[in-house]
């Protein structure tokens, strides 16, 4: 069970860019409820019950805990098992239906299109890595993919003459996401000009590079994305998820159906989509106008 929560950790901290004081709020609270779980001999978080949750609780209240720390460690737990649902590891939710105050936002913010715009901008089109920078940006804002399937991505992957890509995405599922032709021409600039200036090993087979001829890491396109965040003067905590986030959420303001964009983003529900796409206020007000006859 410790390392499903490393994984969540590893999650919030990468993907979400969560800050380090919030990654320890949640291992604390979640560490606490796996001990309880393990003095209870309890092996696997599919074998744990709403009561066992409610007896955790009920247990931090005999000890004098206050009602506002005792909220904040359902919050947390709902969100752990949240994640793991989503990530196929939970059978069952049994968090879900438990009433609690107002989940900590773990979306991140979303960029606008102007935004979007000066990100894509920031980096030197004049020097080899700003050309492999740019061609990350447009690809991440382009697709929609996760950190680790942009880190993992292959060469032989891309079908840029035909405007698509393939992912290998969680649970080994594989996806094809369009891209459109000027993100698609960056990606062969740097593809035909720069990769061979930082690898000449065809045995590396990745498709983001290093100077140091090594695969890019999620940390480093994690590192990438908050000096261009910051050169272009942007003051929101800009992550590779939030670029994912601003992808699906453009989609569906544009008027995207939900089921297309769930696709892209290689969600085996929708209800996760739901959760990554936030409901844009003038898009239903516009869907109100077009189909309700009192509008």
């Amino acid at each position: 069970m410790n390392a499903l929560l490393e994984s969540f950790l590893d999650y919030i901290s990468l993907e979400r860019g969560l800050s380090i004081n919030t990654r320890k709020a949640y291992a604390d609270d979640i560490g606490q409820f796996l001990s309880f779980l393990d003095q209870k001999g309890v092996t696997s978080l599919n074998q744990v019950s709403r009561k066992q949750v409610l007896d955790h609780l009920m247990a931090m209240k005999a000890k004098g805990m206050s009602t506002n720390s005792i909220s904040r460690h359902l919050v947390s737990i709902k969100v752990f098992f949240r994640y793991l649902q989503q990530e196929g590891l939970l059978d069952k939710n049994v968090t879900d239906t438990m009433d609690s105050p107002k989940l900590w936002k773990i979306l991140p913010d979303t960029l606008s299109e102007k935004e979007v715009d000066l990100l894509l901008k920031a980096p030197d089109m004049r020097t080899p890595l700003g050309v492999r920078d740019r061609a990350i940006l447009e690809l991440f804002y382009a697709s929609g993919l996760r950190v680790s399937e942009l880190a993992n991505l292959q060469l032989p992957a891309l079908h840029l003459d035909d405007g698509y890509i393939r992912v290998i995405g969680k649970g080994r599922k594989e996806r094809v996401i369009p891209v459109a032709r000027d993100s698609a021409n960056l990606l062969e600039c740097y593809l035909e000009e720069v990769r061979p200036m930082l690898c000449d090993n065809p045995h590396l087979q990745n498709v983001f590079i290093s100077k140091r001829e090594t695969a890019l890491c999620r940390q480093r396109l994690w590192q990438i994305i908050k000096k261009y965040t910051k050169d272009a003067g942007i003051m929101k905590n800009v992550t590779p998820h939030t670029l994912r986030h601003s992808f699906a959420s453009h989609l569906l303001q544009n008027g995207a159906p939900l089921r297309v964009i769930q696709e892209m983003l290689g969600h085996a529900d929708i209800a996760t989509t739901q959760i990554y796409t936030h409901v844009d206020p003038n898009r239903l007000k516009a869907i109100h106008q077009q189909f309700h006859p009192r509008a």
